[in-house]
């Protein structure tokens, strides 16, 4: 791409591609395991591949990274070896399979390695510890910055004590990076993570943090994504990202 990602979000809107993990599923691919389609990184990374090439072609200009549940304690609990290796050989897929779009390094939050659907309530946030969540995030954002992303993608992230811990860890790496939130906006139309907490005091915690080019949520019901847009457009002084779910319940 000609541009930095911060510097063509400047000018209008960037269209991000789709679900990985959806896509790769419609094509007979079983992403049912804890790790989702980051198993693909070691068993079948030509299918990932595939998927993002798939995307380009559509139109997309963003390939989102098979990263999302690819943490070394996860590889590790599976019995892979080299995690950071498969965390790498996701940028080098996306990289292949889109040769055009920017790169982003998919980065899903602690829940989503516990595989227990607390990734959607933020429970975990009530004992693990800032400095817990540091170290968890570590090793994957150092493997995916050193394989070259073009930008971080925070996502799905429930509460601000995950932002806070991820923060802490892309601004000592000074990579940019997006802050996407998982959030629900109320009957009052105020938007709020899954934690409960205003959206606006949470992603107002990034304002003036140059590494986070952009501000936004995902995995959120698209009749709740407009005032959550606004509230996360004030409170952070960035450009929007959104890229909501499909609108079902569960």
């Amino acid at each position: 791409m000609p541009l930095p990602l911060a510097a063509a979000l400047a000018t209008g809107p960037v269209v991000l591609d789709g679900g990985l993990s959806t896509e790769l599923e419609s094509r007979g691919h079983d992403v049912t395991s804890a790790l989702w389609s980051a198993r693909l990184l070691r068993d079948d990374p030509g299918a990932i591949r595939d998927a993002h090439a798939a995307f380009e072609a559509a139109g997309a200009q963003v390939a989102t990274t098979a990263s999302y549940q690819a943490t070394v304690p996860g590889f590790t609990a599976a019995g892979f070896a080299e995690a950071e290796g498969l965390i790498r050989r996701s940028v080098q897929l996306a990289r292949e399979g889109a040769p055009s779009s920017w790169v982003a390094g998919s980065v899903g939050p602690y829940g989503a390695y516990l595989a227990d659907g607390s990734e959607y309530t933020g429970a975990y946030l009530d004992e693990v510890l800032t400095g817990q969540l540091r170290e968890f995030h570590r090793p994957r954002l150092a493997a995916l910055a050193e394989a070259g992303v073009d930008v971080l993608a925070c996502e799905t992230l429930p509460g601000a004590g995950e932002v806070e811990a991820l923060l802490a860890e892309v601004t000592a790496l000074d990579v940019p990076a997006w802050f996407s939130l998982s959030s629900v906006t109320g009957a009052d139309g105020v938007a709020r993570t899954r934690r409960g907490e205003p959206l606006s005091d949470v992603l107002g915690m990034v304002r003036g943090v140059d590494q986070v080019v952009a501000v936004g949520v995902n995995c959120t019901d698209p009749a709740s994504v407009v005032p959550a847009v606004v509230w996360a457009r004030v409170a952070s002084g960035k450009p929007v990202v959104v890229y909501p779910n499909s609108g079902e319940s569960w």
